[in-house]
């Protein structure tokens, strides 16, 4: 079976496919031709992870997933949620969405933080989504060299490691991704 993720992302193609069955093939946008931005319009990671899986079912006429991911903050009411990619601005920067995120909770004792993945599949016409949660709290600084993203702050609950302290073998077992990635690949071995 090939399947298309609709990503750019290598980083997180890189961690998708670390988990999938071989006998599924991945595709990312690239792979089939896709370099346009995807537009994010929504203002839900559910509406996001739709209208991307959406797009290449559309435009390319392939089976396909897309996923949306945001970082919730507690203590911030909730953001950067929806626009954790572009915390700090349409460039997508990393080490600005981190550098502003530890700005805003400086004064903040309350540090509690979920990440939340949602995974829209196109297959054979019908929609299917996936989701998962893992909670934790925000580092004071960054801490690891792995992951991409807020992984340098973030530190999942029962743990004492950051993301990017985790091999990926470690952080997929209980990652949001990895978890709402689960419920995918076995829904695909039914």
């Amino acid at each position: 079976m090939k399947l298309v993720f609709a990503t750019h992302n290598k980083n997180k193609l890189k961690e998708v496919q670390a988990l999938f069955p071989k006998n599924i093939t991945l595709l990312s946008l690239d792979d089939i031709g896709c370099f346009e931005e995807i537009p994010e319009t929504a203002d839900t990671l559910d509406g996001n992870a739709i209208l991307k899986a959406n797009f290449v079912k559309e435009h390319y006429q392939m089976d396909c997933f897309a996923d949306d991911t945001g970082l919730v903050v507690k203590s911030l009411h909730g953001e950067p949620g929806v626009f954790s990619a572009r915390y700090a601005g349409e460039q997508k920067d990393n080490e600005a969405n981190i550098e502003k995120l530890l700005s805003n909770l400086e004064d903040k004792d309350n540090r509690e933080a979920r990440f939340k993945t949602v995974i829209a599949l196109n297959l054979n016409d019908h929609q299917h989504l996936f989701m998962g949660i893992c909670t934790g709290h925000i580092l004071k600084e960054k801490k690891g060299e792995h992951g991409f993203g807020y992984d340098a702050v973030f530190q999942p609950d029962n743990s004492n490691k950051s993301f990017a302290e985790m091999e990926l073998s470690e952080k997929s077992k209980i990652s949001h991704r990895g978890k709402a990635l689960q419920y995918l690949i076995d829904y695909l071995a039914k």
